[in-house]
């Protein structure tokens, strides 16, 4: 198969980036769709020389997306994490910034007809059987990526895709807070584990002697910073019901301090070894449910606007993220929305 080269559509989906193919172009068997999938990128090698990825966990990811036999959805999508340096492929986490694409990629493949001006696109989440609604612009019947919604961390301006997320809490631990608690300490610091559609472990940038606000280059550098927050997420898996993590990469680990630029709250996160340039969608709705806990390291410093709709700017390296969080009457979080765009690079056939 791999001779002949498989039919591939290379994209950016929000602050990510990677291929876009369907199920049935893919082998059906897993270890043999894996090694192709490494072969695609290019891994295990720090630079990907000898493949498609960027050498970097943003850009060497994938989607894998199908016509929804589910009712009430259109499609699901399947989303793969390649490792850069290790021959790991793993789907155990999901990916809102790849999501942004797939609303796009599934109409120009002809699984999604167009529908006027917008064309709405319900989305299975394989990873985590949940669902979201991506509203996608098809003027002329057609999908268009030229626009000017903004989203930081990407540079100039595309068309919007707004996401929004449903019954997200839980999605892959069980519960938004998989021990109970909104706070548990975990060497010797106080963290919230949650899980409102990515899991995450949220920290105080203060416990570990850091401000919160140095570039990830910096963060990333400091060794003994990064042994000590490896230490927490092996500790933290099994309490998450996600068992032995070390070769996972979930949870995510978000050190949040007070805002710089306005916002509600500012993160850096390692996902899990490495700092985020900017935050992941689901990283981000998470963090914002943790803003919005009565006790944790987030719920402390956070600053949170009145009202059961609350728009939560998360600021991160590259600037900031909003999530829209409508609450139910009992404080819980109901729905989250996000605006991300996308863009075809291109489309073609790749080989393995």
């Amino acid at each position: 198969m791999s001779d002949d080269g498989v039919r591939c559509m290379w994209m950016r989906g929000g602050t990510s980036k990677g291929g876009y193919f369907l199920a049935d172009d893919l082998p059906a068997d897993t270890a043999a769709r894996d090694a192709f999938l490494l072969r695609v990128m290019g891994s295990p090698d720090p630079r990907q020389i000898d493949g498609l990825g960027g050498g970097d966990p943003l850009t060497s990811k994938v989607a894998v997306v199908r016509r929804s036999t589910r009712t009430g959805v259109d499609v699901d999508y399947l989303f793969l994490q390649v490792f850069v340096d290790r021959a790991i492929v793993t789907d155990a986490q999901n990916c809102g910034n790849i999501l942004a694409g797939v609303g796009p990629f599934a109409i120009e493949r002809g699984l999604v007809a167009a529908a006027g001006e917008e064309t709405p696109v319900r989305i299975f989440m394989e990873n985590t059987a949940q669902t979201a609604v991506a509203t996608v612009l098809t003027p002329g019947g057609r999908v268009t990526y030229a626009g000017e919604a903004r989203i930081d961390g990407v540079p100039g301006t595309a068309a919007p895709i707004n996401l929004v997320f449903e019954d997200t809490a839980g999605s892959t631990c069980g519960a938004l807070l998989p021990t109970g608690n909104a706070v548990d300490t975990i060497g010797g610091v106080e963290a919230t584990l949650i899980d409102n559609g990515m899991p995450c472990v949220i920290l105080a940038a203060a416990d570990f002697d850091v401000r919160g606000d140095e570039s990830p280059a910096e963060l990333d550098a400091n060794a003994a910073l990064k042994a000590r927050i490896e230490a927490i997420r092996l500790e933290a898996g099994p309490l998450m019901n996600l068992g032995d993590v070390a070769s996972k990469s979930v949870p995510k680990m978000t050190l949040v301090s007070p805002a710089r630029a306005g916002g509600s709250i500012s993160t850096r996160t390692f996902i899990p070894h490495t700092c985020h340039a900017a935050i992941g969608v689901l990283g981000a709705v998470s963090v914002a449910s943790a803003c919005l806990l009565e006790a944790g390291p987030a719920a402390r410093i956070a600053t949170v606007p009145p009202g059961a709709r609350k728009s939560l700017s998360i600021e991160h390296p590259s600037g900031e993220f909003t999530v829209i969080a409508s609450l139910g009457a009992d404080g819980e979080v109901m729905s989250a929305g996000v605006l991300r765009t996308a863009r075809k690079l291109f489309d073609g056939v790749v080989f393995g």
